[in-house]
């Protein structure tokens, strides 16, 4: 890792990572203040998981969920405005537009394509070759032990993909375009290459479709968990919380300009699969992106894997063998 060892706190020439949970500022203000910014994400969990384990089945259906997420974004970035974690990640105009594009690139043709190929046809298609008779215990669990699985398993292949992506070259060509974001905001997750986007996306949640219920109160712990990964706003987050879930502190660092402390925090909502596995750092960073913050342009993220990977090709043939380019890792 670059930079020297200041007690806890890595101090390098252009990235500054800041290691351990006593070295980060708390919020500033008063016991209102003080109290909203510790109970805000507690609180919103434990309000969506009583919403969809209360609501009426008129209701509990996936369109609720979306409109409820859209407006939950909506309060986030309100957020984002009250009391921002660092002025330098501010939103402008030009990141707005930009991170809008991916969000409605989401919502339009990759759901299209998702429809097609994606994690819940390959479900459907597996789930012809079981028994699914032998699975009926499930549904006798207590509704909240069920939606834990469901998200914790989804959160684990996630996990795995997320950590191949920084590992096996050809995954991370198509991940790497995620890292030359310069600072976090609430629609943040959505940006990247379409290719990326598809493929961490896939996961087992078509195995439980016959579970809506359930179903719907796992999506609470992504909602209200996951959604804190990219977003500006100072918490003075609970350390139980920090030590279950993932936080954007922990995700600020896996953007970080350091090579090392990005690879890191991988998980998407629980960060004790991270610590399970040794690849959990407890810390912060302000200064992200790769190739010391360089901002990349949609056009440039749409074609990035593939110019990189006929870059690649070629220097293999000239060399008659495999070396990973310097371009194919984080800077530094």
């Amino acid at each position: 890792m670059n930079g020297i060892r200041v007690g806890k706190r890595i101090i390098g020439a252009e990235s500054p990572v800041t290691i351990g949970w006593e070295n980060i500022p708390r919020v500033e203000g008063g016991p209102a203040k003080q109290f909203i910014f510790t109970w805000f994400q507690p609180a919103m969990l434990l309000a969506l998981l009583a919403f969809w384990y209360y609501a009426p089945n008129s209701i509990a259906k996936a369109s609720t969920a979306i409109g409820i997420g859209i407006g939950f974004k909506v309060l986030l970035l309100g957020l984002e405005w009250v009391n921002p974690r660092y002025r330098s990640w501010q939103l402008t105009w030009k990141e707005l537009t930009t991170d809008l594009f991916y969000v409605g690139l989401g919502y339009t043709i990759l759901r299209i394509v998702d429809s097609y190929i994606g994690s819940d046809v390959m479900a459907k298609g597996i789930q012809h070759a079981f028994h699914w008779d032998k699975f009926t215990w499930f549904v006798g669990l207590p509704l909240l032990v069920q939606a834990f699985l469901i998200s914790f398993l989804f959160d684990f292949g996630q996990y795995w993909m997320h950590r191949g992506m920084h590992n096996w070259y050809p995954l991370w060509l198509t991940h790497a375009p995620h890292h030359y974001i310069t600072q976090l905001n609430i629609n943040k997750g959505a940006v990247g290459n379409p290719v990326e986007l598809f493929l961490i996306g896939l996961g087992v949640g078509g195995f439980f479709d016959f579970l809506p219920r359930a179903f719907l109160l796992a999506g609470s712990f992504g909602m209200a968990v996951s959604t804190y990964q990219h977003i500006n706003v100072r918490f003075n987050t609970p350390a139980w919380w920090r030590f279950v879930f993932n936080t954007t502190e922990h995700h600020s660092l896996h953007h970080s300009r350091d090579y090392e402390a990005s690879r890191s925090n991988y998980s998407g909502t629980w960060i004790f699969i991270d610590r399970m596995f040794g690849t959990c750092v407890d810390g912060e960073a302000e200064l992200l992106g790769m190739e010391g913050g360089r901002r990349m342009s949609i056009v440039e993220q749409m074609h990035y894997p593939f110019t990189e990977a006929w870059k690649t090709l070629k220097a293999k043939l000239g060399r008659g063998r495999f070396d990973t380019p310097e371009s194919a890792v984080p800077a530094e």
